[in-house]
């Protein structure tokens, strides 16, 4: 059952009061702190009804919040708890509170290679250990998709910082082709996730042409406060940047009509997963299924697609054909050397 706020205050309260064992408490007694509670928390001047009071105190007696407070009334006057150590903060979670925290846990610490998440960590910590500590049978029912020893993630807060703040970045970056890493003026635009990498999105200082890097071939990074920050994404966002692209990398270059007969037992899987927004399917057959799509051809259209081995035949474009043919014979040849 969902508690509004105010309800919250008024439960909060009337449990403070009946805790306070020093003190007697008529239900005027506790309207009066409900009242002030609200008027402190929420601005509310109007006070609260001697009903709402007494409904407020039913619903903590009954199992329906979970609360099951043991209040009593003495010498049919003064509100108590029949039990000295009850407080409605005491109560055990119940097996869905566990689930549902055991959850958001596990979606808080995807967050965790970010400053601005960085506050977090204690909280996390603390709801781990208090449904540890509440269920030690507790388990996760999803499981996210991590690697924690990926280089580079301790470069998310510094580019995250920087975009927000729209400064410029100085990068000594390492490409798989080079032999050394080399020292770059970097105006990033966002960051992009892909299949649990991460990369920054930008323009390499006066260029405009957009890049995107890999962070774990960042060596060192700096923010750079004196330099006039200019991305020059030409209006784009991530949405309209990866349009008509699979992966994280864009070429400059026009979409092209792909299409891909898919075999047997892989029908199902492309049908109901397509490759990319826009795939279509264009026929199908008792064991084959031909699909087309609109995308750039790039490395990870590629890797898609092999990803497949016999289970796909690109029958067009000719040169994504050819690729594709190249690439499953060189294997080939591997594994009959």
């Amino acid at each position: 059952m969902p508690v509004n706020r105010n309800a919250l205050i008024r439960y909060k309260t009337i449990d403070a009061c009946l805790r306070n064992r020093r003190r007697r408490w008529t239900l005027e007694d506790i309207i009066d702190k409900v009242s002030t509670a609200l008027y402190d928390y929420e601005g509310i001047e109007k006070g609260i009804s001697r009903r709402t009071i007494q409904a407020d105190i039913q619903m903590m007696r009954s199992d329906k919040l979970g609360y099951n407070a043991p209040i009593v009334i003495v010498e049919k006057k003064f509100y108590k708890y029949e039990d000295p150590d009850y407080s409605i903060t005491n109560i055990p979670l119940s097996d869905h509170d566990l689930s549902k925290m055991t959850e958001a846990v596990e979606v808080l610490k995807q967050f965790k290679g970010f400053s601005h998440f960085k506050d977090l960590n204690e909280v996390v910590q603390k709801l781990e250990g208090h449904i540890y500590a509440s269920s030690h049978n507790q388990r996760t029912i999803i499981d996210f998709e991590k690697n924690d020893r990926l280089k580079g993630l301790d470069h998310l807060h510094v580019i995250y910082e920087a975009i927000a703040n729209e400064q410029v970045l100085e990068l000594n970056y390492q490409s798989f082709k080079a032999r050394e890493p080399k020292w770059m003026e970097f105006h990033a635009s966002w960051l992009k996730e892909f299949k649990n990498r991460w990369f920054v999105v930008g323009n390499h200082g006066s260029k405009e042409v957009m890049v995107t890097l890999a962070l774990d071939r960042i060596v060192e990074i700096n923010i750079n406060k004196d330099k006039l920050y200019r991305p020059r994404n030409n209006g784009h966002t991530p949405e309209t940047y990866y349009e008509n692209t699979i992966g994280p990398t864009v070429m400059n270059q026009a979409p092209a009509r792909v299409v891909i007969a898919v075999k047997g037992e892989h029908i199902p899987y492309v049908a109901t997963k397509p490759l990319h927004k826009s795939q279509r399917i264009l026929e199908t057959t008792e064991d084959e299924m031909v699909i087309e799509m609109h995308v750039t051809l790039n490395l990870e259209l590629e890797r898609e697609i092999l990803g497949f081995a016999d289970g796909m035949k690109v029958l067009s474009p000719r040169l994504l054909s050819k690729r594709i043919s190249d690439k499953l014979r060189r294997g080939t040849d591997l594994y009959n050397e």
